[in-house]
């Protein structure tokens, strides 16, 4: 039983280590640290790079999220906990935080896309539109995500009310959203941040 747990913790952690944009950037030469906003995340590289770099990067974080809970699904040895909970927890801080980059990393939300699609599945029908809907309305991909993580615990809370320990992870969750989005915040609030879409509108302003 030790040595599952250990082996699904420490394993799902650095699964989220594994910077998908480093790896991808390689191929170009490019430090996406030192171009746009810095961030080494899916938006950062379509950024820089274009959508078919970004698009790679996007899946490549996703299946990180889906691969740690599957693991910890596959090896859990506990009969009443499911072990997914916090694999998915620790997958978005080895993305966030990553002990192979000098624990800098991304903003987790496409690796939280992963584990909420193995964890809450249903959560989706809420999430997705909400992230659609405010993206198409304001063009900022930052706003739609903070929006989509703030919404999340109250999808999990309508689709799986009997389930106390999901409920926690969405909102630490949505801790970690808000956290890593804080200077995305402040930018927003001066109309500083960059918008994927119009950017002619005013507050459309390249970092």
């Amino acid at each position: 039983m030790l040595w599952k747990t250990i082996l699904v913790l420490l394993g799902s952690y650095l699964i989220g280590s594994i910077v998908t944009s480093d790896i991808v950037t390689k191929f170009k030469k490019a430090d996406l640290r030192n171009q746009g906003s810095g961030n080494v995340g899916a938006t950062n590289t379509f950024r820089v790079m274009g959508s078919v770099y970004g698009i790679i990067v996007l899946v490549g974080d996703v299946i990180k999220g889906i691969i740690a809970v599957l693991l910890a699904r596959w090896l859990n040895p506990f009969a009443h906990f499911d072990l997914a909970i916090i694999a998915a927890v620790l997958v978005i801080v080895g993305h966030n935080w990553p002990v192979f980059f000098g624990f800098h990393g991304g903003k987790g939300i496409s690796t939280s896309l992963g584990a909420l699609i193995g964890l809450t599945p249903y959560s989706l029908l809420i999430i997705i539109p909400t992230w659609i809907i405010v993206f198409l309305i304001f063009g900022y991909v930052s706003l739609a995500s903070i929006l989509a993580a703030v919404a999340y615990p109250i999808a999990v809370y309508l689709f799986y009310p009997q389930d106390v320990y999901k409920l926690i992870f969405a909102m630490i969750i949505a801790v970690l959203a808000l956290y890593r989005h804080k200077d995305n915040l402040g930018r927003l609030f001066h109309g500083q941040e960059h918008r994927i879409l119009y950017q002619n509108r005013r507050g459309a302003k390249e970092k």
